[in-house]
């Protein structure tokens, strides 16, 4: 498959060590060549691939040089997308870097798109779908754990599942056509058999592959924590607490967070994304109306809910309603400020409570209370497990493979009833090329275009 040529700047723009301009496509060699001079007036044809080169960058119409740098080149099918691709590693700077592009880009090269380089990886065979989105999930990954498991997908962990199963129910679809094609020959009761067994193993390994999906989200995404509670009870405490610093501005005056804060921690190789909201409470202040209904917006959303409250203040019907409106949430009940005299014990909250509740003080004992309210909280979530999985086995990290792989399961469930039932061996082909279907979507085998420029636009220029 032959592309014109793109190029776009690798690295983040802003001041650093290198800049690196990445072209791509037929002509990378040949315009690279035009801009750079090695010191020792080497041509590409006589350099190695991979093999670094010191020079000049110039502007061919003016001789002007524009930077000192390195260029190495990755001649098809051995690079990144597997076409010819030069890299010139510049030194780190806006100007520099932009002036080096815009060199490449008056050679004829085009702009790369967001994506574009790993979806040449893709269209050209280098790399299967499930292997490119794991990597931008690299790139974004918040944790180490995170991290094992995206560079596992892009070693193929995820897809030489996918081809276990597909190369199964392909074995199955063969013998159906078979059976069509030549109807005198009925298929003995043995192979029957197989089938149904082929059957059973293909939905429990998508069984077992979908169990993986809520850890895999947690991984990839992190668990979406909204910290909630009446203002002044010890939110902002709490994520300065989680954090090991004074993210959230903290007084003795009531309402001082207006607008959510959002920060993300490390618990033990899961990340929580953190988000620090208004005190609920009624209002008169229009700013904290506002922050208050974005509040209650956020714990519609929530993966898990922090309840914050203060011992020392009598409770109010505002702590009921907000405990009413988490009842169904997964949540923590955090008793705050059990250092000062108490007006209220746990049993007051009643039935209401229904989650595990810890009693701290969030101004002593801060090892104690990381430690604590970290144990509950990847128990409550089933994500202690993470630990011992992670890095051994495929995981299901995105929703479009979750909602591919229950599709797949759907059509294979029905074509095991169907063969059950001794119905028609032209239905069960039927399910069984919907079931084949559905897994090539994670892979990009059968995958539509629309899809594809969604996945591909999540990524930065020159990635």
């Amino acid at each position: 498959m032959t592309y014109l040529t793109i190029a776009a700047v690798a690295t983040p723009l802003g001041e650093g060590g290198i800049g690196i301009v990445r072209l791509s496509g037929p002509d990378s060699i040949a315009m690279s060549d035009a801009i750079f001079r090695s010191k020792h007036g080497q041509g590409w044809v006589d350099v190695e691939n991979y093999k670094l080169r010191y020079g000049h960058v110039v502007d061919p119409q003016t001789g002007r040089t524009v930077d000192e740098a390195l260029a190495v080149v990755m001649r098809a099918p051995h690079s990144y997308t597997a076409e010819d691709v030069v890299e010139l590693q510049c030194h780190g700077g806006v100007v520099v870097v932009q002036e080096v592009l815009a060199l490449c880009l008056k050679q004829g090269a085009r702009l790369a798109e967001p994506g574009e380089f790993t979806k040449r990886a893709f269209l050209n065979g280098r790399l299967d779908l499930s292997q490119a989105e794991a990597v931008i999930d690299i790139v974004r990954s918040p944790t180490r754990l995170g991290l094992e498991v995206a560079v596992d997908q892009l070693e193929g962990s995820l897809s030489r599942r996918m081809k276990e199963l597909q190369e199964r129910l392909y074995q199955i679809a063969v013998q159906v056509e078979a059976s069509i094609d030549f109807p005198e020959d009925e298929l003995p009761e043995i192979e029957l058999a197989a089938m149904e067994d082929a059957l059973r193993i293909s939905v429990a390994e998508i069984a077992e592959l979908l169990s993986t999906a809520d850890d895999g989200k947690i991984l990839r995404e992190g668990l979406k924590t909204v910290i909630t509670g009446k203002p002044n009870v010890g939110k902002s405490s709490l994520l300065n607490t989680l954090l090991d610093e004074n993210r959230a501005l903290v007084t003795d005056i009531p309402g001082t967070t207006r607008d959510s804060i959002e920060e993300v921690v490390n618990l033990r190789g899961v990340p929580l994304r953190l988000i620090d909201t208004a005190g609920i409470r009624e209002s008169g202040d229009l700013v904290e109306r506002l922050g208050v209904t974005r509040s209650l917006d956020l714990l519609e959303e929530a993966d898990l809910v922090l309840h914050v409250f203060d011992r020392s203040e009598a409770l109010t019907e505002d702590d009921f309603t907000v405990l009413r409106r988490t009842e169904k949430s997964r949540r923590i009940v955090l008793i705050n400020k059990v250092d000062l005299p108490p007006l209220w014990d746990v049993e007051a909250l009643g039935d209401l409570a229904g989650a595990p509740c810890l009693e701290m003080s969030l101004l002593k004992g801060k090892p104690e209370v990381i430690q604590r309210l970290t144990d509950v909280i990847l128990d409550l979530v089933g994500s202690g497990q993470i630990t011992s999985f992670a890095g051994s086995r495929a995981l299901i990290t995105r929703t479009r493979h979750k909602q591919a792989l229950q599709e797949a399961q759907l059509a294979l469930e029905e074509s095991s009833n169907t063969l059950k039932q001794g119905l028609p061996l032209d239905l069960i082909a039927v399910d069984l090329y919907s079931a084949l279907e559905h897994l090539g979507e994670i892979t990009g085998e059968t995958v539509r275009e629309n899809v594809l420029d969604r996945i591909f636009a999540q990524f930065c220029i020159g990635k």
